[in-house]
């Protein structure tokens, strides 16, 4: 297989610092840049040049001129080069939420529908990042959430959403369990670490009374979760909780969906001139990417094995445990098919944004948001 793996593994700072410097070397002989970076310098030096929250966007400007064109075949010799090069940008670090995209790309799903596929693995920042990509046709294909999509529509962003793996939102907000906060509306004298722009939070903030709640902004990390007893943050309900309890904290979830924000999540995303211009590789993203969450949700060990290895904050354990805690997340409503969506769910979605005042009303039309047709039978 020879899809170029530009991600950001985390681990020790010492370790970042080499994965940096690596990926940038690597994006520079790709894209034929007179460019190199050492790693000579001290950590504190290199941080200084290029801090860790800005590597992605580094990343995306060394790449300025190399967008992902899908007409372009790089040269192998294992049979590839007849295949169109694309790029997906994952909206974080690669965990179990992209499970079934990573599966598909080490099953040879992508290789196997015509694809030579490049993942990225994204970042604090890539979520909002990976919809400015999609927006410049720096890139074709980006995980997303629903409520991104219908904001970069309102803006002029014409993105399409062509799968939804996850039907149900893990989007929850982490307390301690001694707190005995029982419901969001019980939230009240802490600290609330979230991305406070988000629709999620301002669906929060106008919901629940958040009584003498301070919000911070949110690290991406479970440190201060772990420091501090008056202090809560977002979270996804499989992730940042076991990493917090295998830490030794005492997380608990309360779920967003439990007020009624309940987007789809890990959504497949691209554009409408996409769709219009190359079919055939939306068809060939759609289905093998159905056939790796097939898979992964199946037997999630060895596509675990490999996304531990690329972001060893993720142990093995957790992995396991949020594979098994996704699977009712992905199961559809009756008579759905699976990785499907529904106007209905679009339009409730749209109701709420214009409720917290991010869009105008008719602003967005529901049927535009999501395209389904590009779904295998054997999903529909």
């Amino acid at each position: 297989m020879v899809s170029e793996h530009i991600w950001q593994p985390r681990g020790s700072k010492d370790s970042a610092v080499a994965n940096m410097v690596h990926s940038l070397n690597q994006l520079c002989q790709l894209v034929g840049r007179n460019f190199h970076v050492t790693s000579d310098l001290q950590h504190t030096e290199i941080c200084t040049m290029i801090r860790p929250s800005c590597l992605i966007l580094l990343v995306s400007a060394v790449c300025c001129g190399c967008a992902d064109n899908a007409t372009q075949t790089p040269t192998s010799s294992d049979g590839t080069a007849n295949r169109p090069a694309v790029r997906l940008a994952l909206n974080w670090y690669a965990e179990a939420e992209h499970g079934g995209y990573i599966e598909a790309l080490h099953s040879d799903d992508y290789l196997d529908a015509g694809l030579n596929v490049d993942i990225r693995q994204g970042g604090p920042g890539a979520p909002n990042l990976v919809i400015q990509e999609l927006a410049a046709g720096r890139i074709k294909f980006a995980i997303s959430s629903a409520d991104l999509v219908v904001l970069g529509r309102a803006k002029g962003v014409p993105l399409v959403a062509v799968l939804a793996p996850l039907q149900q939102s893990p989007r929850c907000i982490m307390v301690h369990a001694s707190s005995g906060f029982e419901r969001l509306e019980d939230l009240k004298n802490i600290e609330l670490a979230i991305s406070d722009s988000r629709p999620f939070a301002l669906w929060l903030k106008k919901k629940v009374p958040l009584t003498n709640v301070t919000m911070v902004p949110f690290s991406g990390q479970v440190g201060e979760f772990l420091l501090k007893q008056n202090f809560a943050q977002q979270a996804y309900s499989f992730s940042e909780p076991f990493v917090a309890q295998e830490a030794g904290a005492d997380p608990k979830v309360l779920m967003l969906s439990d007020i009624g924000f309940n987007p789809y999540a890990s959504v497949l995303v691209t554009t409408e001139d996409t769709i219009a211009n190359q079919p055939e590789i939306v068809r060939g993203m759609v289905t093998a990417s159905a056939a790796g969450w097939r898979a992964y949700l199946h037997d999630p060990t060895s596509t675990n094995a490999k996304i531990h290895a690329e972001n060893s904050d993720m142990s093995v354990e957790s992995l396991t445990f949020a594979a098994a805690a996704l699977k009712p997340l992905c199961q559809p409503e009756d008579r759905q098919p699976a990785c499907g969506m529904t106007v209905e769910r679009w339009q409730t979605l749209i109701d709420q944004i214009v409720e917290i005042e991010e869009i105008q009303p008719e602003q967005v039309v529901a049927e535009q948001c999501f395209d389904m047709s590009f779904l295998p039978a054997l999903e529909r």
